[in-house]
């Protein structure tokens, strides 16, 4: 969000997060951004004006909420550690309510307004349009039409108390970015193979794979294929999946060059985790590929040492181009 935001023209004070490993990596590429590491439940309105200088009723100020969204996302995976994140929007609200800033954007995965009661939206919003008299504009948006190559579906949330003819950005029909627009040799990422490690700022590192997962990707055919070319190998065939061949068909599947990427996740460095398969290369994409679909541009520096901290920074981010257009709304 801070990278995208700048780009636009806004002033980013700051970033919260209460994962100091992002700090070195936020401030390197947000020079003048500073990185305050802190838990939001902790963290005191005084503390935040002493870190940033900012000040209560300022028409001008933006407050942006992008809370973890594990526990809110669709993929039936174990809630138990992120339920502690679970009601961090109202945490953020507190805020919200002191300070009563101009604008207040809100980013967040579509299960956070399917369950909206559950995750403390209902009240949030409700909050802003009663208490504070804001006027709130949200929907659904698909990263796909704002810049993104990926099929990224997100909860966009843009209130103002200052401009009540707000409005969401609006999408771009003229082009579907797809996959072959960002990643390929054409875009200047060489061929490399499972477990390559790249030592340099460009970060084109591929995690290794087994012997049998090797033989998997080997199988699948290039450009979209699916695990179906290796079901009926009784050695490759995963027991979850057996007699499941249409369940979950995106796992240890290939990319389309000519579609967008599937929704760039924590874990799209690993071949188990999604269709997160080369097109064409025997392997899965590599953290810089990952960050180009994420549309971080190439000279975007990931100091992290940790293939999988900085796999972890990447999926969980805004894609700076979707923030853009974002804060190109706000201007």
């Amino acid at each position: 969000m801070t990278y995208g935001f700048r780009k636009a023209g806004i002033d980013v004070r700051a970033g919260i997060d209460i994962d100091p490993s992002c700090k070195e990596t936020y401030e390197f590429n947000n020079p003048g951004s500073k990185f305050i590491e802190a838990d939001i439940k902790a963290l005191t309105f005084d503390e935040l004006k002493n870190e940033t200088g900012i000040k209560e009723n300022d028409d001008n100020l933006v407050f942006i909420g992008c809370s973890p969204c594990q526990y809110w996302s669709i993929i039936n995976t174990d809630k138990s550690k992120s339920t502690e994140t679970k009601s961090l929007l109202s945490d953020f609200q507190k805020f919200v309510e002191h300070f009563k800033p101009g604008y207040v954007v809100v980013e967040n995965v579509p299960g956070i307004a399917k369950r909206s009661s559950e995750s403390e939206l209902d009240n949030f919003v409700k909050i802003l349009e009663k208490n504070l008299k804001y006027k709130v504009v949200k929907a659904i948006l698909n990263t796909q039409y704002y810049g993104v190559p990926q099929n990224r579906r997100r909860f966009t949330l843009i209130a103002s108390r200052v401009n009540l003819e707000i409005s969401l950005p609006k999408p771009d029909n003229r082009k579907k970015w797809i996959t072959r627009d960002f990643i390929g040799e054409w875009n200047r990422f060489p061929q490399i193979e499972a477990g390559h490690i790249d030592y340099t700022k460009f970060k084109h590192t591929a995690s290794a794979l087994s012997e049998n997962n090797l033989k998997r990707i080997s199988l699948t055919m290039k450009d979209g294929g699916t695990r179906e070319f290796w079901a009926k190998d009784v050695k490759l065939q995963i027991d979850a999946y057996k007699g499941k061949d249409n369940s979950f068909k995106n796992v240890y599947g290939r990319m389309s060059w000519d579609k967008p990427a599937p929704t760039i996740t924590t874990r799209f460095n690993s071949l188990s985790n999604g269709r997160f398969g080369h097109p064409e290369e025997n392997r899965a994409l590599s953290l810089r590929e990952g960050a180009t679909l994420q549309t971080f541009p190439k000279y975007y520096d990931f100091k992290n040492k940790s293939i999988g901290k900085i796999a972890k920074h990447i999926g969980n981010a805004v894609p700076p181009k979707f923030a853009f257009y974002i804060a190109k709304q706000l201007l």
